[in-house]
């Protein structure tokens, strides 16, 4: 499969010239380190603010709990991607973007992937957890998807980015137990999911054509007209005023 190899990110420069790190990305980072290394439920809000070298005041002004700041992690990965995005694969099908997004995606999460696989089992139990978090991964993959020139905006626009969270909630639990350079498990485990999905929206998009007469007969139902005086309008509007011309109903 293409796939446009991401660097990781450079080691932060001297701090003779080092800027300034974004308090923001201070606390995400600190949470994750303390993940690392100790259960989810034992990390209090008073040990990330002192790992990353704020007061509680200024952690409560820049996010209201763990979860957020555990959501913070999906907003350094889409800055991460959309930064390096290009026009490269435009051109290729949409299951070789979406191979590479997907790749990309978790190369800017492996700084994370220790942390992630001790916090993944205890959120997977939480479904109000689970319930918030997808929230941030939909408006997440729709600036993902749209990186890659797939519409989302659209009648099934939600549906392609509802699906790309789920593609890759499953591909990411494999690669939280691939430990090979390679990623191997973890790309025979996305070219499967990317297979399956493929079916599944060429499905959707056949019903969803198919169904467009009956969808289209159900708004002017919920419309409260009667379908034979719209049928005139439109007809008067092409200048066919003419009743003979009106199609038999």
């Amino acid at each position: 499969m293409a796939r446009k190899p991401v660097s990781t990110p450079p080691e932060a420069p001297s701090a003779s010239v080092a800027k300034p790190v974004d308090p923001r990305r201070r606390a995400v980072d600190s949470l994750m380190k303390l993940a690392a290394e100790r259960p989810w439920d034992q990390i209090e809000l008073s040990d990330i603010a002192t790992e990353a070298g704020l007061t509680l005041a200024q952690l409560r002004g820049l996010f209201p709990s763990k979860l957020a700041m555990l959501g913070g992690v999906t907003r350094i990965v889409d800055d991460a991607v959309l930064a390096d995005s290009s026009d490269d694969l435009a051109n290729e099908p949409i299951k070789e973007r979406l191979f590479d997004l997907v790749m990309r995606r978790l190369d800017a999460m492996a700084s994370y992937k220790a942390a992630l696989r001790k916090i993944a089992p205890v959120i997977r139990r939480d479904p109000l957890a689970l319930a918030a978090l997808n929230r941030g991964a939909v408006n997440s993959w729709r600036y993902m998807l749209a990186s890659a020139g797939i519409p989302t905006e659209d009648a099934l626009g939600h549906l392609r980015v509802q699906g790309a969270v789920l593609l890759m909630a499953r591909v990411s639990e494999a690669w939280l137990d691939d430990d090979e350079a390679e990623l191997s498990k973890t790309m025979a485990r996305l070219d499967r999911e990317l297979k399956t999905a493929g079916r599944i929206m060429a499905r959707v998009e056949d019903v969803h054509r198919l169904t467009a007469p009956f969808r289209g007969l159900a708004r002017a139902i919920c419309s409260g007209r009667p379908l034979k005086g719209r049928r005139r309008e439109r007809a008067s509007e092409r200048g066919e005023d003419n009743e003979d011309y009106a199609p038999a109903i």
